[in-house]
């Protein structure tokens, strides 16, 4: 659905050539959420704009749905961003207009009938929940429903894509899940294909597919969620990782029993039903190996149930490796750290 290839972006600062993206190589599937994720100033910004040309690159190519877009003239880049929708995390509303106009905004350009543009805003607005705002004005509305008008004026054109810039970034975490909810909805309903670039890896965790990692306007890290996050091998998807978990006291034990050297500490791994199941204890009770819990947590990574803890295994090497391999018969993943 969307390739990048090679693609380069440079800007000229004061004389000096400044490069943001390197490269990046990027395929992105039809119908599946792709989230980017890295930290302010790692050029994600920079990589979702190119994806429209709201920043034409340096070189390489950008093809959306099989248009490579860097080669159109203007008048048909103009005809295929319709294609591509985009949310910003700002919202970008015109203040003077309301909700239902604001929604009309890319219907009125595109010169469509006026009976058109009033049944297609009432769909919208009925998709994204706000029937009863329609004739209120931007600075009535709180900062999600913001973001609902501006999720339903991109989706006006009935785009392939759906770009979202930070759309979560300047709302509560309440706000946020309910934001997330709609697109994964939209997602689902629409098929649409959804991009989105954002720091938190909340957002990645509840509703992406595939997330790539950017670190220096290079992608160091890609993959599926679960297996990115699971098992993160760069140090930038560690750091994301550890922005959910407290790992200081973590360490702090690792380090100790490594230079004691005294048990042995493993990173258990549940994924999908066996997150609920007592595997752990039947364990325990089938190898008479005790277990204590340095870290746990149980969520889930979009439809997906999954669980880690950290655990410590009292008795000897050969005890603690028995109980290990009984857990990886069982199906967990079991890393020795």
């Amino acid at each position: 659905m969307i390739q990048l290839r090679d693609l380069k972006k440079n800007y000229l600062v004061q004389g000096k050539t400044i490069p943001a993206l390197h490269g990046i190589d990027l395929k992105i599937e039809k119908g599946e959420i792709y989230g980017i994720i890295g930290h302010s100033g790692a050029g994600k910004s920079t990589l979702i704009r190119c994806i429209n040309l709201l920043e034409r690159p340096t070189s390489g190519e950008v093809i959306v749905d099989g248009v490579e877009l860097t080669k159109l003239d203007d008048q048909k880049l103009q005809e295929q961003r319709r294609q591509v929708g985009m949310i910003f995390q700002h919202f970008n509303l015109l203040s003077s207009a309301t909700v239902g106009d604001n929604v009309a905004f890319p219907l009125k350009l595109a010169k469509r009938p006026k009976a058109e543009i009033r049944k297609k805003v009432d769909e919208l607005l009925k998709l994204v929940g706000l029937e009863a705002h329609r004739d209120k004005f931007p600075s009535q509305l709180s900062g999600g429903q913001k973001q609902r008008v501006g999720i339903a004026r991109a989706l006006a054109n009935d785009p392939k894509v759906l770009l979202c810039d930070e759309a979560t970034s300047a709302l509560d975490p309440q706000t946020t899940n309910s934001i997330l909810a709609l697109l994964l909805d939209i997602n689902r309903k629409l098929g649409l294909t959804i991009v989105l670039i954002t720091h938190e890896m909340h957002v990645i965790r509840s509703i992406c597919d595939r997330v790539g990692v950017i670190d220096g306007g290079r992608i160091v890290e890609s993959g599926k969620v679960l297996e990115v996050f699971l098992k993160p091998k760069h140090p930038t998807t560690q750091e994301f990782v550890e922005q959910v978990a407290d790992s200081t006291e973590l360490r702090e034990a690792v380090a100790h029993e490594k230079a004691t050297g005294s048990r042995t500490i493993a990173r258990v791994t549940f994924l999908g039903e066996q997150t609920y199941q007592p595997i752990l204890f039947q364990t325990m009770q089938e190898t008479g190996t005790v277990f204590s819990i340095l870290q746990g947590t149980i969520s889930r990574m979009k439809d997906t149930p999954y669980g880690q803890l950290v655990v410590e295994l009292e008795g000897d090497e050969k005890q603690s490796m028995h109980a290990i391999e009984t857990l990886r018969k069982r199906g967990l993943e079991v890393e020795v750290i």
